[in-house]
């Protein structure tokens, strides 16, 4: 099997055996970029030479017995929000085709800390605002699930989905703010981990919405997903967010599986208006986390998804127009035509309005939390519709529905594959679990990983 098909997991025992080169590694993975990304356009600039210095620095070093750890030499994509000091970061925007990081970001520091080496910028819709993967000015990256037809790579994280879907990465780091990791992961038959608030620094990465934004990984599989996610966590003294937030251990039980876990069901009132190959492909996968030995349960919640959905969404527009209020009001700027209004939608928002959606959410989560008490985790798909053509897509609605309440709520949940359609493209399953369990939801999207296969289909697009 090509080194490029490989999960992470695979490739660091092999680099560390001394059985794979860094340097073989990379290679392969520039000349897949070279070949498929001219159609798929998931990255916005490729690092090549200084990843190839970077896989020689790491191969000579492992040789010499001084590997820093065992992810030394893995290489890995970066969400184009992520600062790299002295480097362009776009942030999705035409406008700031010139804009220098003044510094790096706290997780790409952990990240060539580990001996990663960066590919290079990923795709991002502008601002990381939006569900559907598009990008007016700097273009959308094409889904690798459907060869003929332009269809939505899911967004924000849009470019880092494309990229480890199509094997032209291993893995990628993304930001969530109403669904940014999972979505591209649920469209693109791959796996993402939205984390909680605090979990992971957000220094140096451009902010959205400071109350909602998370970064997290994007990945092959559920092993990798805890791999990355033990690299990226940490206390930061540059996000405060992070700070008295106790490490997990992501690894450890993973393999616990879930006999006896109490997982909590789809409410009967929210499967209306979910496709019916998605929701055939949720039920098959509850049924199937039963007969692994969980208990599947009902329970009753205290407000609709879509109503936590649309407040997470006052709170997003406030943030993002606080912080971009000078450039979206500029019209002589190339903003894309569908971001500019989103962010806009911040100035109507009150002061007083905005403070009630804070307080609104403080309310919420303890009554969610009441709610869930009995429960290890709450199943329910990723997106409501496998990956919609781009011409097809309504700029004025949101795929987030089943995402964006995990916002707003601050918890974590883990997207996985669980099927697909008739038209051979992706369905997914969302694990929700407390703040600060992404252990848990990882042991819980292990469990369905080693008991299923769609994590390891490949899309036809990437096959060669």
């Amino acid at each position: 099997m090509s080194s490029a098909f490989r999960p992470v997991h695979e490739l660091a025992a092999e680099i560390a055996a001394r059985r794979l080169s860094p340097v073989d590694l990379v290679d392969e993975y520039l000349a897949r970029i070279e070949r498929l990304d001219p159609k798929l356009h998931a990255f916005v600039s490729i690092n090549a030479t200084r990843a190839r210095l970077a896989a020689e620095g790491a191969d000579k070093a492992i040789r010499a017995g001084h590997a820093v750890g065992p992810l030394h030499g893995i290489p890995i994509a970066i969400k184009d929000l992520v600062e790299i000091e002295g480097e362009v970061a776009m942030g999705g925007s035409a406008a700031w085709r010139h804009r220098t990081a003044p510094h790096t970001a706290t997780l790409m520091h952990k990240l060539m800390a580990a001996g990663m080496i960066n590919l290079g910028k990923t795709h991002t819709v502008e601002f990381a605002y939006g569900g559907w993967g598009t990008n007016q000015h700097l273009g959308t990256p094409w889904n690798p699930w459907d060869n003929g037809t332009h269809r939505a790579p899911g967004g924000s994280s849009s470019g880092s989905g494309v990229a480890v879907a199509a094997r032209m990465a291993p893995w990628a780091i993304g930001t969530d703010t109403g669904g940014s990791v999972r979505i591209p992961a649920a469209w693109n038959g791959i796996t993402g981990l939205k984390t909680t608030i605090g979990r992971i620094s957000t220094f140096g990465v451009l902010p959205l919405s400071p109350t909602l934004d998370t970064p997290g990984p994007i990945t092959r599989d559920i092993e990798d997903a805890a791999l990355l996610l033990a690299v990226l966590q940490g206390e930061d003294r540059c996000d405060r967010h992070t700070l008295g937030v106790r490490d997990a251990d992501p690894t450890s039980e993973l393999r616990r599986g879930v006999k006896g876990l109490r997982l909590a069901r789809l409410p009967v009132h929210e499967r209306d208006g979910i496709d019916a190959e998605v929701l055939a492909a949720y039920d098959r996968s509850v049924d199937a986390l039963a007969e692994l030995g969980a208990e599947i349960v009902d329970v009753s919640l205290p407000a609709h998804f879509a109503e936590l959905g649309a407040i997470n969404g006052r709170i997003m527009s406030a943030e993002a127009y606080a912080a971009l209020a000078e450039l979206v009001d500029d019209n002589a700027k190339p903003l894309d035509e569908h971001v500019r209004p989103r962010v806009r939608a911040g100035a109507v928002i009150s002061s007083r309005d905005y403070l009630v959606a804070l307080a609104e959410r403080e309310r919420m989560k303890a009554s969610f939390g009441v709610a869930i008490e009995g429960a290890d985790a709450l199943l329910t798909p990723t997106a409501v519709t496998p990956a919609l053509p781009v011409a097809s897509i309504d700029q004025n609605t949101t795929p987030a529905v089943f995402t964006r309440w995990v916002n707003f709520l601050d918890l974590c949940a883990a997207a996985v594959p669980n099927g697909f359609t008739a038209n051979g493209l992706p369905t997914s399953l969302q694990i929700v679990c407390r703040a600060y369990a992404e252990s848990m939801a990882l042991r819980i999207g292990h469990a369905y990983q080693s008991a299923h296969d769609w994590h390891l289909r490949v899309p036809p697009m990437a096959a060669a």
